[in-house]
C-alpha cells in the first residue's frame, strides 16, 4: 500500500517538482499552499505524512504541530525551511515533529526521512489491522464460505454507513452481527442502540423511537428523547422489525427518507444522522404479500441484505465456535476447561442445532458446569438426540 503524502508549501515550483519526484517513486502525493488548506486536508484524514514549510502566507507552519497533537493518529510531520536554526529544530522535535530538513532540500535526504516515517505509518496500519481482527473475535466467522461472505459484506456496509437488513433463524447471531457492523465502521465511537420491536407495546413504540414532548399524552409530564435521537451519529438496531405495526412502518420510512423526526406531540423537525440496521427471523417478502409489511420500507432497509445461515448449514464452523465459548465461559466463570473429547465434538457436529448458535452456547455453558475435570465428554453434554 503506497504512502499518502501532503506537501504544504507556498512555493509552487518547489511543490510541483517535489510532487513529481515523489509520485515517480510510487507515493500518492498532493500539495497545498496554506495552513488553512492543510487543516482541511487533515480533517478528512487523507494524509499519512506531511511535509510542512515553516513560513506560510497565513501563519507559522509549526503551529500545525500543536493543532494536531490531540489527533488519535497524527501523521508524521517533516518540517522544511530555509530559515531554520538549531533552536527551532529542537523545539519542533519536542512538539512531535518527525524530522527537520533545511532548504534547499536534498531529495536523497528527503526520501530517507520519508522512508523512516513510513515505518511508523506501517506499524500503525498493522496495529489498526490487529484491532480490526480483535473486533471480529466477538463474531466468529469460522471457515465456511457463507460466513466469510457475510463478514466481507458487513464490513463494506459498515464503512459506507448504509442501511442493512439482517435475516436468519432465531439464535443465528443477528444482534451480534449488528454490533460487529457498528464496531467496524466510522460510527464505532458513537452509540449503538438496540430495540426489540416485538417487546414494546405497539402504542408505545413511536414514543420509544421518536420521543415525546411534555403533555403529549397522559403521563408524559416531561420531555423525553427517543432512541433514534439518542443514537444520533451512531447505529440504531431494530430487532424483529416484522413485528412493527403498519402505521409505525410508514412513520419510520418517512424519518429514514427525510433523516429527520418529530417527537410525539411536537412540531419541531429534529435532524438525525443514524445508520439503521434491522433484523427479522421471518420472511419479510411473505409479510409484504400478506399485507403485514410495507414493500417501500423493505427496500429502504435492505440497501445491503445479510443472511446468516443456520448452524446446521455451517457445521465446519462448530469446532471454532465451541473453542470460543469454552474460552469465554472460562473467563467469565473462573473455570479451567481446556478441551473437548473427540466423541463429544463428533456428537455436536452431527446434531442439527434448531436453536442455532444460542443453543450451542447454552449447551457448552451447561457442559462446563457439570464437567468434573478439564475435558468436556459426551456425558457432560445435554441431550442432543
Amino acid at each position: 500500500m503506497s504512502l499518502t503524502i501532503l506537501i504544504v508549501d507556498d512555493e509552487e515550483s518547489f511543490r510541483k517538482n517535489t510532487e513529481n519526484y515523489l509520485a515517480a517513486r510510487g507515493y500518492e502525493v498532493s500539495g497545498v499552499g496554506t495552513l488553512a488548506e492543510a487543516r482541511e486536508n487533515l480533517t478528512k484524514n487523507s494524509a499519512e505524512l506531511v511535509l510542512l514549510d515553516v513560513q506560510l502566507p497565513d501563519g507559522y507552519g509549526p503551529n500545525l504541530l500543536y493543532e494536531t497533537a490531540s489527533m488519535p493518529s497524527r501523521p508524521p510531520i517533516i518540517l522544511m525551511t530555509a530559515h531554520g536554526d538549531i533552536e527551532m529544530a529542537v523545539d519542533a522535535m519536542k512538539n512531535g515533529a518527525h524530522d527537520f530538513l533545511t532548504k534547499p532540500i536534498q531529495y536523497v535526504q528527503l526520501e530517507k526521512s520519508i522512508q523512516r516515517a513510513n515505518e511508523l505509518v506501517s506499524m500503525r496500519r498493522e496495529l489498526q489491522h490487529f484491532r480490526q481482527v480483535q473486533k471480529t473475535r466477538d463474531f466468529i466467522t469460522g471457515n465456511s464460505l457463507a460466513m466469510k461472505q457475510v463478514i466481507n459484506m458487513a464490513q463494506r456496509a459498515a464503512t459506507a454507513s448504509v442501511s442493512v437488513l439482517v435475516t436468519g433463524e432465531t439464535g443465528t447471531g443477528k444482534e451480534v452481527l449488528a454490533k460487529f457492523i457498528h464496531q467496524s465502521g466510522p460510527r464505532s465511537s458513537k452509540p449503538f442502540i438496540a430495540i426489540n420491536c416485538a417487546a414494546i407495546q405497539p402504542t408505545m413504540l413511536e414514543a420509544e423511537l421518536f420521543g415525546y414532548e411534555a403533555g403529549a399524552f397522559t403521563g408524559a409530564d416531561r420531555k423525553k428523547h427517543g432512541l433514534m435521537e439518542v443514537a444520533d451519529g451512531g447505529v440504531l438496531f431494530l430487532d424483529e422489525i416484522s413485528s412493527m405495526p403498519l402505521d409505525m412502518q410508514a412513520k419510520l420510512l418517512r424519518v429514514l427518507e427525510e433523516r429527520a423526526l418529530r417527537r410525539v406531540g411536537g412540531t419541531v423537525l429534529i435532524r438525525v444522522d443514524v445508520q439503521v440496521l434491522a433484523a427479522s427471523n421471518r420472511n419479510l417478502k411473505t409479510g409484504i404479500k400478506d399485507g403485514n409489511f410495507r414493500e417501500d420500507l423493505y427496500y429502504r432497509l435492505k440497501v445491503v441484505d445479510l443472511h446468516l445461515p443456520a448452524l446446521r448449514d455451517r457445521k465446519e464452523d462448530i469446532p471454532e465456535l465451541v473453542g470460543y465459548f469454552v474460552r469465554k465461559c472460562n473467563a467469565q466463570q473462573g473455570m479451567n476447561v481446556r478441551d473437548v473429547t473427540p466423541r463429544a465434538m463428533e456428537k455436536m457436529i452431527e446434531y442439527r442445532w434448531p436453536g442455532n448458535i444460542r443453543e450451542l452456547s447454552n449447551s457448552i455453558e451447561r457442559a462446563m458446569l457439570f464437567c468434573n475435570g478439564e475435558v468436556i465428554d459426551l456425558a457432560d453434554l445435554p441431550d442432543l438426540d
